[in-house]
């Protein structure tokens, strides 16, 4: 018979709010939140709380916002709130081997992907990349690794053809609330099957970065539409075009793949091809890709029509 459990919860983006509303919901108690310190951010560079923290406020919880949890004021602070378990999704911050063991059934993470593929700070994005077709949510026993714990639980999600980045995080975001909560009652009552994972599976999806998200258009259309999929809505897709005979930059949110094996040795790879209403098509280095929704600098984002009013990129070839 499961019971209630004073829990500690860790986490810090967006991702991590579904989780802590859903604790916050069910029998058990949150008896504090860590997230990260407050930050500089928007355009007017005002300190912000992360979303977690603003979650938190909302229905009184304590939120502690510790630099590291190295320090040994830090670890008693937490050791002092005598948690049965500590829950952390998209924190942030390393937990020492200290931490993992101070509450009395340790730490668990909700990682997004299907450990062992995709241990690290990126998984919904890499999987994209790599062209995966499923995806999901593993609840792990935190280890002194990363992500290499023991599995309690996990489930399965589809990613479509159509799925973004941002699309997928959001639907990671509630299977990983509901797999959480679905599994508490044995990681409670200690009844869970505990998998190890295997390492020879493991992939390393490592953190994202705005350099990466620069179109190489010698890649095949394939592989660059997996890329606008994937960096949308961050760091976000873009290449360089000329604009009143300077060099600007277009940030490319929707594409699709027109042809497959389309392609001329005559042909420079980033050429526009064809415009119209439909999108954008650009001679890659296998294949055509149509971009059907971009931004320029300064603008907003738009569907490619609204672009053409103003605009031209026929004949120029991006880079």
């Amino acid at each position: 018979m499961s019971h209630s459990l004073r829990i500690i919860y860790a986490g810090t983006p967006d991702f991590s709010v579904a989780a802590l509303q859903a604790l916050i919901a069910s029998e058990h108690e949150v008896i504090a939140v860590y997230t990260q310190p407050d930050r500089p951010a928007g355009r007017g560079r005002g300190v912000a709380m992360s979303p977690v923290k603003e979650a938190a406020l909302l229905h009184d919880i304590p939120v502690y916002q510790p630099a590291s949890l190295k320090e040994e004021d830090a670890q008693q602070q937490l050791k002092a709130l005598a948690a049965d378990l500590m829950i952390v999704t998209a924190y942030g911050l390393l937990l020492p081997p200290e931490v993992l063991q101070m509450p009395v059934l340790g730490c668990i993470n909700i990682h997004a992907s299907l450990l062992p593929r995709w241990r690290g700070a990126a998984p919904i994005q890499r999987a994209i990349l790599a062209g995966d077709t499923t995806t999901g949510i593993t609840i792990m026993q935190m280890d002194a690794g990363l992500d290499t714990g023991d599995m309690l639980a996990v489930a399965e999600c589809e990613i479509t053809a159509e799925d973004t980045g941002s699309s997928l995080h959001d639907k990671l975001m509630s299977l990983g609330a509901q797999t959480l909560i679905a599994a508490l009652p044995a990681i409670a009552d200690q009844t869970c099957d505990r998998v190890k994972q295997d390492d020879a599976d493991a992939c390393y999806a490592s953190k994202l970065n705005k350099a990466e998200a620069e179109i190489d258009w010698s890649q095949s259309a394939e592989d660059i539409q997996r890329a606008v999929r994937a960096y949308n809505s961050w760091p976000v897709a873009y290449c360089g075009y000329e604009k009143n005979s300077k060099a600007s930059k277009l940030r490319l949110w929707q594409a699709e793949v027109r042809a497959v094996d389309a392609g001329s040795d005559d042909v420079v790879p980033g050429t526009v091809l064809a415009e119209s209403a439909r999108g954008v098509e650009v001679m890659t280095g296998a294949g055509i890709l149509r971009i059907t929704e971009l931004q320029a600098e300064g603008k907003r984002k738009m569907p490619v029509a609204d672009f053409l009013n103003a605009n031209s990129l026929l004949g120029q070839v991006l880079t």
